[in-house]
């Protein structure tokens, strides 16, 4: 194996964890699903730290970590969250969902194109997405309004000009 697809792979494995996620979800099992969502999140800032410095940064893994991103932090936590709480709303809590997941791909896009350093513009979708999956690991009992209302919240941070230092 190629040492330079090591990155790669570890993008690879955070999109199927965050398929096994949204899989959880839909049996029900929130717990499990937002636990893999948040080991998603580790998987995905190892990736880009190591392809930095293996110096085997690529195009083709910047926009594959954005699909494994898109997966793993705006849908699997949109559907966990729809399904744990936000159905209760019916269309509204459908469109909130949506909402979050247009605005993670709408930041992900935007952050493929800007050549930004040293911050970020927005909140990462990897922070939201983790977010989301600490509030039903937290907030067992939440009511539904106060779920759709930090998932409309961190869907406006995502795609906010808000700079956020780079740690």
């Amino acid at each position: 194996m190629k040492i330079e697809l090591v990155p790669n792979i570890l993008t690879g494995a955070n999109l199927v964890i965050g398929m096994t996620a949204l899989v959880y979800a839909i049996e029900g099992k929130f717990v499990a699903g937002s636990i893999l969502i948040l080991v998603a999140a580790l998987l995905d800032r190892l990736d880009g730290k190591l392809a930095r410095k293996m110096e085997v940064s690529s195009d083709f893994g910047k926009e594959l970590d954005s699909l494994a991103d898109l997966v793993s932090f705006g849908v699997a936590p949109a559907v966990t969250a729809y399904l744990w709480r936000l159905d209760k709303l019916g269309l509204a809590g459908l469109m909130v969902v949506i909402l979050f997941v247009l605005c993670g791909a709408l930041r992900l896009a935007r952050f493929n194109i800007m050549n930004v350093t040293g911050y970020f513009l927005g909140v990462p979708i990897t922070i939201a997405g983790s977010i989301v999956a600490i509030m039903v690991l937290v907030a067992g009992g939440a009511h539904e309004a106060v779920a759709a209302g930090l998932v409309i919240v961190l869907s406006g941070l995502m795609v906010s000009s808000i700079k956020l230092p780079k740690v």
